[in-house]
């Protein structure tokens, strides 16, 4: 074994103190950075539950990945004083493994399912009655013999978060009591949670290396606590334990391809296809996917979004389209050909 120098951990091969990355999740809402409409509607319905001595309704959180969902969702658990169950709509294949879970809750439980949209229909249909009753039924044998069974279940609050709130049914999506939307978080914001990440990591980072990270973390508290992970790696090997100022931090986030707009590699590539192989657009995603060898999903739910934000793509019935912000971004001028020189040199690479 030995001892990492800047954090004391104790490791024994690729295992780092596990324990202090996951402290690096709020654990309450004062350490919870941001949203703040959503916390203090939150906390409303936490004290009211709590004086009414009954669950909280049921919650839905909609909103990109990695902006505190799940956090808040634990949070929530901690604040009533109840067990916190968590899975995912994917995981949940049968009604039969909803029946299982549903039926092992204990009262006032938070059962948190996270990407929900991903339910199977007939695991959702069989949601309703537990959500609206508090029941479920359940078919014993089968053939002549079969028989339904009604189980009651306790109270509990099904919270459940998404990233794709329209591909909801609308029959769930009206069994939640309350809808709340988590959104990108500003840079002010991102800092503060740079700068406490790094504290928990014990990693020396300055005011404007944080502020760096910040605005290149692309407004998701996830990334900014990967970055900070990196940094502190980074920092440790190559920056000879000097503290994080803003020339190592950037240092350190070009050496992951990440730009002074927070693109990645994946993102500047597809806005250069966009550009230089399609003309700016307007293309279909599957034809944009196809191009860049890369899952439409992945491009639709991973990158868009963010380039969307930040004004460099826009969605139009025909296809996707580059704005002029993205002309600006790639030194070319609108209508620029397939030979341009950027693109050559990307080709290059790829070959």
């Amino acid at each position: 074994m030995e001892q990492h120098p800047t954090t004391g951990a104790v490791w024994k091969g690729e295992t780092v103190d596990l324990e202090l990355e996951r402290s690096l999740r709020p654990g309450s809402w004062e350490e919870f950075i941001g949203q703040e409409r959503v916390k203090e509607r939150l906390k409303v319905l936490v004290a009211s539950a709590r004086a009414r001595g009954e669950p909280m309704e049921h919650l839905l959180f909609c909103g990109p990945a990695g902006v505190g969902k799940t956090s808040l969702a634990t949070l929530l658990a901690k604040e009533m004083g109840v067990n916190f169950r968590a899975t995912s709509g994917p995981i949940l294949e049968r009604a039969g493994d909803l029946a299982g879970l549903l039926t092992s809750l204990e009262p006032g439980e938070i059962l948190f399912i996270d990407e929900i949209h991903r339910l199977p229909r007939a695991v959702e249909e069989y949601l309703y009655p537990a959500m609206e009753d508090f029941r479920i039924d359940i078919v014993i044998d089968q053939g002549p013999s079969a028989r339904s069974v009604r189980l009651t279940l306790p109270k509990f609050t099904l919270v459940g978060a998404t990233t794709r709130v329209g591909m909801l049914t609308a029959p769930l999506r009206s069994r939640f009591g309350m809808v709340h939307r988590l959104d990108y978080y500003p840079v002010e914001e991102m800092a503060r949670i740079v700068q406490r990440a790094a504290g928990i990591l014990q990693v020396p980072l300055l005011a404007d290396g944080a502020w760096e990270v910040a605005r290149r973390a692309r407004g998701t508290p996830r990334i900014a606590n990967h970055l900070v992970r990196w940094i502190r790696d980074f920092a440790l090997v190559k920056g000879q334990g000097r503290p994080v100022d803003v020339e190592l931090a950037c240092e350190a986030l070009s050496m992951l391809e990440i730009d002074e707009d927070g693109l990645d590699d994946m993102d500047k590539r597809l806005l250069e296809t966009l550009v230089f192989k399609f003309r700016g657009g307007p293309v279909g995603i599957h034809s944009l996917a196809v191009a860049l060898g890369e899952d439409p999903g992945t491009l639709e739910e991973v990158h868009e979004p963010y380039l969307i934000l930040q004004g460099f793509l826009k969605r139009t019935p025909q296809g996707r389209v580059a704005t002029p912000r993205t002309y600006e971004k790639l030194r070319v001028t609108p209508g620029q050909s397939l030979q341009g020189e950027l693109w050559k040199e990307r080709e290059k690479e790829d070959t």
